[in-house]
């Protein structure tokens, strides 16, 4: 059986979680994969009602849709980040924002975060995907000269400050898949590694496969996906395109707005872009990955009622099964 194929909710969150379900059902979507923001999944709500999960459920019943992880990438980024402004209070609901004394902001986050791993409980589901912030992504250009010692530092941050959630997420049976991803504290190969090791390997710590993320940076997503086989906990569909090719647009992106084609790269529809998806999803066979594969759609030159669907038959088309034991028995392992 192949993997279920979800629907990622952030992108659709000004639309009431009924409306996205319907839709999502009618285009042939197996499932959500619902984020912490609008009316979708209330963290505060799920832990104070008894009620307000099975509500949540019965929706996802009624349209024959199935859930396997929550998303809480906007309170994630605050918990870890430097600095801490005017973009965070943007995307933080009132009572996580406070006053904006950034540290005061870092610890409320941190408190919703490990409320998230109790309500994911409370839910029945055992992964919460987001993301974790950085204290060292300002430091990225590495000008003015950045010591290794202050990069050590901001992974001791990260690791004291996200180890005591991860307490409670272990306390309730629930992991955290970390999207890969620029300003996160692993945006890459290398940092991905020292992430984990700052953390020592902590079973409650995992991966969110998003090879649009990697493309763009230049480096292989099967070569990632592979080696960190043992820590991905979830993927995200969606694609990147470069246009590095004129002689004036490059990686960083230019501070120009999504879809303004000086960019140097974009999301895309899903088929359109550099991800290898038919060798990421061979290797997702090869690792026995059988979790659910979400379409996060973005596409600033695509309608999403387009889009959505479209992006689904795509994967649909790659999703395939790893071969049968039947089929490993008749022709042997080589030959």
């Amino acid at each position: 059986m192949t993997r279920p194929v979800t629907l990622f909710t952030g992108q659709w969150a000004d639309l009431p979680f009924e409306e996205v379900a319907r839709m999502a059902s009618e285009w042939g979507y197996d499932g959500l994969e619902i984020a912490c923001w609008g009316d979708h999944f209330e963290v505060d709500k799920a832990l104070a009602d008894d009620d307000y999960v099975r509500r949540k459920r019965e929706v996802l019943d009624k349209h024959d849709l199935g859930a396997w992880v929550l998303s809480n990438h906007l309170l994630g980024q605050a918990t870890c980040d430097y600095p801490i402004d005017e973009r965070h209070r943007a995307i933080l609901p009132a009572r996580v924002w406070g006053d904006g004394d950034p540290e005061g902001v870092r610890r409320r986050a941190a408190e919703e975060m490990k409320d998230t791993a109790r309500a994911a409980a409370k839910f029945g589901v055992n992964t919460v995907v987001g993301f974790t912030g950085s204290p060292i992504w300002y430091t990225v250009a590495m000008f003015p000269p950045t010591p290794d010692a202050m990069i050590q530092r901001g992974y001791r941050e990260f690791a004291d400050r996200w180890n005591p959630v991860l307490d409670v997420f272990e306390e309730h049976g629930v992991r955290f898949a970390l999207e890969v991803h620029p300003t996160e504290i692993a945006y890459d190969y290398w940092t991905t590694v020292r992430t984990l090791e700052a953390l020592e390997h902590r079973e409650s710590f995992g991966l969110n496969f998003d090879p649009s993320h990697y493309v763009w940076q230049g480096f292989d997503p099967v070569t990632f996906l592979w080696d960190f086989r043992d820590r991905i906990l979830h993927v995200d569909c969606k694609e990147a395109r470069l246009r590095t090719g004129d002689g004036r647009s490059g990686i960083l992106g230019s501070h120009l707005p999504w879809g303004d084609p000086r960019r140097g790269w974009d999301f895309v529809s899903t088929g359109h872009g550099h991800v290898p998806w038919e060798d990421c999803f061979r290797t997702l066979n090869a690792i026995g990955y059988d979790g659910p594969v979400s379409i996060e759609w973005e596409d600033a030159g695509m309608d999403r009622l387009d889009g959505a669907p479209e992006a689904l038959e795509f994967v649909r088309r790659f999703n395939f099964s790893p071969p049968t034991a039947a089929f490993d028995s008749a022709f042997g392992s080589g030959g």
